[in-house]
């Protein structure tokens, strides 16, 4: 089981972004098996982009398996739900080991985040309203933030200027999700990015990740400058060297934080090449 321990080197902070990450053809207890043998030691902190385990919220002794590999309390660790580890409720859980909502805003050495549960609908009105109001909030008073990221699970961006249509790299597309109850039309294009273009003119730097991907990455600007990111894993659900040939490689994202001079960086890293050079070492 891997272990991660709070750590930094020359001054310069890593996290690691995984998205879709649970293990195919198990009980729906288990994370794909190359990210679970994976050292994650140099990482202060991981962020999870949603269906962690097929079935993360079914029973609490998965989520004490989760926490044992990517330490959940730690300030900066992040898990925006997927419909996986939505669907089965018991959103309590989670919610009083991190003591954080499925939604939340932290701030984190200089860094300002916003996690997303894009798996509300108008029948959890309430918590809608709610995540809105804190994301206006936020995206209204943010000043001093070198950075502001996004991490959600489903993709929701489907229209922005500069951005590939989302069939082309996304498992999902809410194009019509609504981000509160009393303006069903209230979508992430209308309603929340012209927000993120007023952050960004502002001089934060702003990222948005989305982990419902599988064998794809984006990396891409929108025509207003703000960054669109996305990650995932897959290949557990092939069973031939054909089908594993035909759906590309698994990625994750490393991100390099130096605090002091306000710099964050990013590299995609091919899973499969990180476990083989861990067996070398």
């Amino acid at each position: 089981m891997a272990c991660i321990q709070s750590k930094a080197q020359n001054d310069t902070i890593k996290y690691l972004f995984a998205g879709h990450t649970y293990q195919f053809y198990t009980h729906g207890d288990k994370v794909d098996t190359r990210l679970e043998g994976l050292d994650l030691s140099a990482y202060e902190s991981i962020w999870l982009g949603g269906d962690v385990c097929s079935e993360a919220l079914l029973e609490y002794t998965t989520l004490e398996y989760i926490d044992g590999l990517f330490n959940l309390k730690h300030p900066n660790s992040h898990w925006t739900l997927g419909n996986h580890d939505a669907r089965n409720a018991n959103w309590k859980w989670l919610e009083e080991w991190t003591g954080k909502k499925t939604y939340y805003t932290s701030h984190y050495k200089g860094i300002s985040y916003m996690v997303l549960n894009t798996t509300l609908t108008p029948y959890d009105c309430e918590q809608l309203d709610d995540q809105y109001r804190i994301l206006v909030n936020l995206c209204d008073t943010i000043s001093e933030s070198s950075h502001l990221i996004l991490i959600m699970h489903h993709c929701l961006w489907e229209g922005v200027p500069g951005l590939p249509e989302p069939s082309r790299y996304a498992q999902s597309n809410l194009r019509y999700f609504s981000f509160n109850c009393y303006r069903p039309d209230a979508t992430f294009l209308d309603e929340i990015y012209p927000r993120l273009i007023e952050v960004q003119k502002r001089g934060v730097e702003v990222i948005l990740i989305m982990g419902d991907m599988g064998a794809k990455k984006i990396d891409v600007l929108s025509d207003d400058g703000i960054r669109f990111l996305g990650a995932g894993l897959t290949h557990s659900k092939f069973q031939t060297p054909e089908e594993l040939e035909k759906a590309g490689p698994d990625w994750l994202i490393e991100f390099r934080h130096v605090p002091v001079k306000r710099e964050l960086e990013w590299e995609f890293l091919n899973i499969d090449v990180m476990v083989e050079n861990q067996q070398q070492q």
